[in-house]
């Protein structure tokens, strides 16, 4: 009896399904998870849980293909890493520009490149929570565009001062990316395949740090960098919209007991923790390594620019040697990931730390020609880390919260 209560639910649910909207569709979810008896068996609980999960969700989520499904969510998630990595990595390049033009010091290069990055920490743990009100689509979308205008407007900065407020505007969009596209890609791939899906998606992120600062520095060398921060300002812009509408729907939030709201459960599920942590240890063991890995390649990258002006390089190449190291990383992330799926992370890890930290004292003591020969080597070494350690937390965080915690776990890291 209780299998043919359960069959005679999805008889009758199907056609409903497709007239009725997401708001009437919700308590005909209700009623459909107590079709099973007191009697019923283990096997028809099981069908009858089937049921409610599967005519419970969205129309796009239905009806959508699962592979083509988890290829759009990394589609979009790469992208958005390709633009917003941009933003972030073509600093290098403007940084010297900025320092000429407005006489700064070393010191207040630091300070700039400080406050990018501090408002980019300090915006990813709102961006999830706001993300888990609003959904990661709007969010996200939100923050590529504010980014996009903080550069545009970085193209009539005057000096120190408002370089430092408009780099804050653009760090506080780019705040978004890593913990909402991060969730995204997460989410919609398997526990085995979310390693090598999210190392892909750091790949993507390298191929914007080749791009923008190649470009941005060939635009600065022909017409000037204010100039070249507008035309990539606009592009940021431009690119927010796109994320909105290539992003699918985010998803009805469920009722607090864990099921579809209005719903009265009979069991109530764990709680989970605030920051949706299910293993502490394993990700607080993350957090600490890609703090320090972070922190190294953050402060290394920002003077190897000048580092290579002092070994006699032009300002004009600049962009070409970032290129170089990014594009070593690029290949790094996209191979690490791999590697880490099959000999562990902590394998990949201890390798990765290790040639960094030799191929970094032969940049600095190798003359120019032969540290530009290795500084695509040097990228692999210096970005391959991430993909280890980036690939794993999904495996250490609930589902319903990632976002939150891969914002927590991007400021520790930044």
């Amino acid at each position: 009896m209780p299998c043919r209560r359960s069959i005679l639910t999805q008889v009758v649910a199907f056609p409903l399904r497709w007239r009725l909207k997401s708001t009437v569709w919700q308590p005909v979810c209700a009623r459909s998870t107590n079709t099973t008896d007191s009697g019923s068996s283990t096997r028809g609980e099981r069908r009858d849980s089937k049921t409610t999960s599967f005519y419970c969700m969205s129309d796009s989520q239905t009806v959508a293909d699962p592979v083509k499904s988890r290829r759009g969510a990394l589609a979009t998630g790469g992208f958005a890493h390709f633009v917003h990595d941009g933003f972030t990595d073509c600093v290098y390049v403007l940084l010297p520009l900025w320092a000429t033009a407005f006489a700064l010091s070393h010191a207040e290069v630091g300070v700039l490149k400080m406050v990018m990055s501090g408002t980019l920490a300090a915006a990813q743990v709102p961006a999830g929570v706001i993300a888990e009100r609003f959904g990661e689509r709007a969010v996200l979308a939100v923050g590529t565009v504010l980014a996009g205008a903080g550069f545009v407007l970085l193209g009539w900065a005057g000096g120190f001062f408002s370089l430092a407020v408009f780099l804050g505007v653009a760090g506080a969009g780019c705040g978004t990316q890593h913990p909402l596209a991060s969730s995204i890609i997460s989410r919609a791939h398997s526990r085995a395949g979310r390693r090598a899906a999210l190392g892909t998606y750091n790949f993507t992120g390298d191929l914007g740090k080749v791009a923008a600062p190649a470009a941005v520095g060939a635009v600065a060398a022909a017409y000037g960098w204010p100039e070249s921060v507008i035309g990539y300002g606009i592009f940021g812009i431009v690119a927010g919209v796109i994320l909105f509408v290539l992003l699918p729907a985010d998803r009805v939030a469920s009722a607090p007991n864990g099921g579809v709201e209005g719903e009265t459960s009979t069991a109530d599920p764990p709680a989970t923790p605030e920051w949706g942590i299910v293993n502490r240890r394993g990700y607080a063991t993350l957090a600490a390594i890609s703090m320090i890995d972070s922190g190294v390649r953050l402060g290394f990258l920002t003077f190897l620019p000048f580092l290579l002006i002092e070994k006699g390089s032009a300002v004009e190449t600049l962009g070409v040697a970032l290129a170089l190291v990014f594009a070593g990383g690029a290949a790094g992330k996209l191979v690490c990931g791999f590697i880490a799926e099959r000999v562990g992370v902590l394998r990949t890890v201890l390798i990765t730390e290790i040639a960094t930290g030799v191929l970094m004292a032969a940049v600095i003591l190798l003359p120019l020609g032969a540290a530009m020969v290795i500084l695509p080597l040097f990228g692999v070494a210096l970005n391959g880390t991430s993909s280890a350690l980036y690939g794993t937390i999904g495996d250490f965080v609930d589902g319903d919260r990632q976002a939150r915690a891969y914002g927590l776990f991007y400021t520790c890291c930044i």
